[in-house]
């Protein structure tokens, strides 16, 4: 057997387990911080609730509160650059948000995208604030999910105008919240109780981010639940990061004294946690360098998943005041953004994008094809001139492997003529070409290792590609609208020159009616084979035949601009080789291969 194309079968089959495994195996196993004590409890209807306690021993009492749903409660709008909604007066909750720069799809009509929404609707999913009762304090006098507030300033929340919510209890305490927002996602809510009463009262400020709705057997509009996303909880615990499906969430174990389903964990100066979807995200994130509690936690009955924070008791004199700021982050996960809140001192944001396994590789890839984008201004040249870029770092790998192979071929005559004189003799053989590789200084694994070094790079270009906003809807051309999304070109639309759709990507029709990207795939692939001559083995011969095709039809349904990618990597791969190999005194009979292809036996075969 050829030795090149003993490498050449090596490497593809070991990219081909690769990705087989990959797909079974990925994500690995979330490790989540142990377990402190409960900070929250659920209602009876598994509503969201008030903490049962607060951060501090002081604190007492069960703290039950339900999110009822009011949908004739006062509204205060928000209306920024980027975010329209409101918020309910009822409980002060954040509970209808909507995305100004995002469509549900490339639609004409598409509706924007809608964050979240409140009680009462087939997905409830808000944000709301309040505070835990603590020593001389009950339920009762403290603001919870169900408060009626009152607007004392501002009457449209936007970057330029605040809102100053407040509430006195019976006892004459003032709280206040003050709500404001920047030009994109972040909102800061300051927290403040005035005791104007006769006695002290201790109390803990808290968050709930709550979403109703999600189960083994309700959906979420817009959850993918694809194994290689992750979507559910995320935090981040004095620089640990943590990530909980939804999925592990209904797996937590029961406290009794809670009645419901929590993971908790203790953060000494930084973190945040929240929920992350494909694309959109909601963050509770406490001033640095505050220690508080935070929980995930899931209600079976209800099918509510929740995400709190809890800071330290506070203890209010008579006459004295207390004030708390934290943030909220409701939005798109865009790079950017993110970066400069994480620049601003939310700790390691950026890592709430799920960079996955090769983070390492991930987000060089991205922020370079990101710096692309913005110098070409379109996503699918963008990913041509990162091949370009990657095939000429690892270029003096591949020289090194093309002369080797341009080297092998030129002893392709010696190597037939010890096989002659070594007969069946194996073991002769084998060490004859050890002796004539030696003499030539030839290395026969040297094509391997290009190939193998594709491989973490197509996983970690297919990560890029699927979880990041950017590439969400980006186009390209003509009927390449969403670099994200399958190719939507088919037989049935004559490759995109008619208005109609492709058959569904989950389809066996679009299995066996591929688009015009795949087939580019499988035909650049089968080019690249013809540099080389067929193996004069059936068996490697068949396998090499079919080879480019199980490979178009396996990739077939991958996201466009991965396979864009893996074109012009093809591309490249074949006029480096062709001329590499050329200028070391062998010049590949690509015509001849192909000619000898559509015979039945090998070219060189004798037969």
């Amino acid at each position: 057997m050829d030795d090149q194309n003993k490498n050449l079968i090596l490497a593809t089959a070991l990219s081909f387990l690769v990705i087989l495994v990959w797909f079974v195996l990925f994500p690995p196993p979330e490790q989540t911080p142990p377990a402190e004590q409960p900070a929250v409890t659920a209602s009876e209807d598994g509503t969201a609730v008030a903490p049962s306690s607060a951060a501090s021993s002081d604190a007492s009492g069960q703290g039950v509160v339900t999110a009822e749903e009011q949908p004739e409660a006062p509204r205060v709008a928000i209306d920024t650059p980027r975010l329209s909604g409101s918020i309910s007066l009822r409980g002060g909750r954040i509970d209808q948000l909507s995305l100004k720069d995002y469509e549900v799809s490339l639609e004409p009509d598409a509706d924007i995208v809608e964050l979240l929404s409140p009680v009462g609707t087939p997905s409830a999913y808000y944000a709301l604030y309040g505070w835990a009762p603590g020593a001389g304090l009950s339920l009762e006098d403290v603001p919870g999910p169900n408060t009626n507030w009152r607007v004392e300033a501002g009457e449209t929340l936007s970057p330029e105008n605040p809102v100053t919510l407040s509430w006195t209890n019976d006892k004459n305490m003032t709280f206040r919240r003050v709500l404001s927002v920047d030009e994109d996602y972040m909102f800061t809510v300051t927290q403040s109780v005035e005791n104007t009463s006769s006695a002290a009262a201790s109390l803990a400020p808290y968050g709930i981010l709550a979403r109703h709705g999600i189960g083994e057997d309700a959906d979420l509009p817009g959850l993918k639940e694809f194994f290689i996303l992750h979507e559910g909880v995320v935090g981040m615990t004095d620089g640990t990061l943590a990530e909980i499906d939804y999925s592990d969430m209904r797996d937590f174990e029961i406290d009794p004294t809670e009645r419901a389903q929590a993971e908790v964990f203790q953060v000494q100066e930084n973190g945040w946690i929240g929920f992350t979807d494909h694309y959109w995200m909601t963050t509770l994130i406490p001033e640095p360098g505050s220690p508080f509690r935070a929980a995930a936690k899931y209600d079976d009955r209800r099918k509510i998943y929740q995400t709190e924070t809890v800071l330290p008791t506070v203890t209010v004199e008579a006459g004295q005041s207390a004030e708390v700021t934290t943030r909220l982050f409701a939005g798109a996960k865009e790079w950017e953004s993110i970066r400069e809140y994480q620049r601003g001192g939310v700790l390691k944001f950026v890592d709430s994008i799920d960079w996955g396994w090769f983070f390492f590789l991930t987000k060089p890839i991205f922020w370079l094809l990101h710096e692309l984008n913005l110098l070409i201004g379109n996503m699918g040249w963008a990913i041509i001139g990162l091949t370009l870029i990657i095939k000429a770092i690892l270029f003096p790998l591949a020289f090194k492997s093309y002369v080797s192979m341009a080297k092998m071929k030129e002893l392709q005559p010696q190597m037939e003529a010890l096989k002659e004189k070594a007969g069946d003799d194996r073991q002769k053989m084998q060490q004859g070409m050890m002796e004539l590789y030696k003499k030539e200084k030839v290395n026969p694994a040297a094509g391997c290792l290009p190939i193998l070094l594709q491989i973490p790079i197509f996983f970690s270009l297919y990560k890029v590609i699927f979880v990041t906003l950017e590439l969400r809807h980006a186009p390209w051309f003509g009927p390449f609208q969403d670099l994200s999304a399958p190719d939507p070109t088919s037989i049935f639309n004559l490759f995109g020159l008619l208005p109609w759709a492709a058959p569904e990507p989950e389809s066996l029709m679009a299995l066996i009616f591929i688009g015009i990207l795949p087939l580019l795939l499988g035909i650049s692939m089968w080019l690249q084979q013809k540099l080389n001559p067929a193996p004069t083995d059936p068996t490697q011969q068949m396998i090499f035949a079919w080879m480019p095709w199980v490979f178009m039809f396996m990739l077939g349904g991958f996201a466009s601009g991965l396979v864009v990618y893996w074109i012009a990597n093809n591309t490249i791969t074949f006029t480096q080789q062709y001329l590499i190999m050329r200028s070391q005194g062998y010049t590949p009979d690509v015509f001849g291969n192909i000619k000898s292809g559509f015979k039945r036996t090998p070219k060189d075969s004798g037969k």
